[in-house]
């Protein structure tokens, strides 16, 4: 059994010290005065652990740091900043930074969302680091490169009122169709695809002197064309429908139609349909089609829809959100534009989706 510590014989200017530490207005001053003279009375560590409301390794902590420091223990040292991005090699910055730009699915991860935990095993995978850092080693990293780690909804809050009841009945609902091996749980939205990056319509004239001169855009037919899209909870596919013209209550029951038509032929009789409240998702037309539709259903049966609306302004809610900003990181082509035949054809390659027949906007 080792035999107690105690602190060593004190100076009476040691004593004297402790004494006026005792009456310190530092916290950390007087907890370290009060510990070793207790000790020198003869106290033990856990007697005085028990009186001062500390540990036993406190105490000896406090101790030893007496007999390596003297009197110098009574002041509270700066903390010693850690290295944390000491193995980070800064070769690789821009590697980071473009990684964080992928979906993490490309490297094998099960998720659409980076965690610093992730992009650290991504990282030394790829052989950019020795061994695997921390979350920490990351987050200091980006911060060093100007980057900030933070998830939107962390910091986005929606404005719409019944946001709590809302995502309540989103988070029902997708349990619902979890249970139920004849319900589809879809996520819907529309996005526009660009064929070209954002053009410079500006360049400098050759003459002299030299000044900006517009550039003229080439009229070859739209910019961007419109698609809906539906992103299975089941399968985790995407359902595809280009649009020629623009999304518009018409065009909306057109898709809705189709997708119903093909999760009958799948046997499904429940298509949850999560979505945002875009004006041809809440028009009135809109509406009537879905209660035409579902009264149609329970007559002759087929694929019904069950709506969950998502709460005003609330992306991160709609999974298929990432979705689309990864396809079309994927799809750009920056030095020359598209057509519109072989953009369509990319997102279709891009999702693993069938490529359909464009819907038709008809004229009102």
């Amino acid at each position: 059994m080792k035999p107690p510590l105690f602190v060593r014989p004190l100076t009476p200017a040691e004593r004297s010290a402790l004494a006026r530490g005792r009456r310190s207005r530092e916290a950390f001053t007087l907890r370290r005065a009060q510990i070793l003279l207790a000790s020198a009375a003869g106290r033990t560590p856990p007697t005085i652990a028990a009186v001062l409301g500390c540990s036993d390794q406190a105490v000896r902590n406090v101790i030893r740091a007496f007999a390596r420091d003297g009197l110098g223990c009574l002041t509270a040292k700066p903390p010693v900043p850690r290295r944390p991005v000491a193995a980070w090699d800064r070769r690789h910055d821009e590697n980071l930074k473009d990684l964080l730009h992928r979906s993490p699915r490309e490297f094998g991860r099960s998720t659409s969302l980076w965690t610093p935990g992730a992009a650290a095993a991504v990282c030394h995978q790829r052989g950019w680091t020795p061994r695997v850092l921390t979350g920490e080693a990351i987050r200091q990293t980006l911060r060093r490169l100007g980057v900030r780690w933070k998830r939107a909804k962390h910091w986005i809050t929606s404005p719409d009122p019944e946001y709590a009841r809302k995502k309540k009945l989103r988070d029902r609902l997708i349990d619902q169709a979890g249970r139920h091996p004849d319900w589809v749980l879809g996520f819907q939205d529309e996005t526009w695809w660009t064929r070209r990056a954002q053009p410079n319509l500006f360049a400098w004239t050759a003459a002299d002197p030299l000044r900006l001169s517009g550039k003229a855009r080439a009229k070859d037919g739209p910019q961007a064309v419109a698609c809906y899209g539906v992103l299975r909870a089941d399968t985790g596919g995407m359902m595809l429908r280009f649009v020629t013209g623009r999304p518009v209550s018409q065009v909306t029951e057109d898709f809705l139609g189709w997708v119903c038509q093909a999760l009958a032929a799948e046997g499904k009789e429940v298509f949850v349909l999560v979505w945002d409240n875009a004006s041809w998702h809440v028009s009135r037309r809109v509406r009537r089609w879905i209660d035409r539709h579902n009264r149609r259903v329970r007559k002759e049966g087929g694929c019904r829809i069950r709506v969950c609306g998502l709460p005003v302004k609330a992306p991160w809610l709609n999974p298929i959100e990432p979705k689309w900003m990864h396809g079309k990181r994927a799809v750009v082509e920056p030095a020359r534009k598209l057509s519109a035949d072989e953009l369509r054809q990319r997102v279709c390659d891009y999702f693993g989706s069938p490529r359909h027949e464009p819907l038709t906007q008809q004229a009102a």
